[in-house]
């Protein structure tokens, strides 16, 4: 991978991680009082102000990555890489912001399936 490639991936990666919290931070964070006396619009708020930096990584990282642009990434390349970082993401947050939370086995199997969908689209 080159250095356009390894940028790509690791702006997705900050990006998801602020995704992830956008979209399901809330539900932690409503174990604090003061979250949780919130009104929807408000928490509807804070999860817009936390992607706004999601996009503020994921628009220059596909920018950057993608062949069209001179990056070494087609459009599907670069959806299924995104894909899999969010599920990863969100697979570490799941479990440790949440114990109840579990990794079992038909997740590792669904992960499978999502490296063999990165090799088959980089597949010429």
């Amino acid at each position: 991978m080159n250095l356009a490639g390894l940028y790509t991936v690791l702006l997705l990666i900050v990006s998801n991680v602020f995704m992830t919290f956008a979209w399901y931070g809330h539900l932690k964070m409503k174990e604090y009082s003061w979250f949780a006396a919130l009104p929807l619009a408000g928490v509807i708020f804070i999860s817009w102000g936390i992607a706004f930096f999601e996009y503020c990584f994921q628009v220059p990282a596909n920018r950057l990555g993608f062949e069209g642009n001179g990056g070494p990434f087609s459009l599907m390349q670069l959806k299924i890489i995104q894909e899999v970082i969010t599920l990863t993401v969100f697979v570490l947050f799941s479990t440790l912001a949440f114990k109840t939370e579990a990794f079992k086995w038909n997740h590792l199997l669904a992960f499978a399936f999502l490296i063999a969908a990165v090799y088959l689209v980089f597949k010429k």
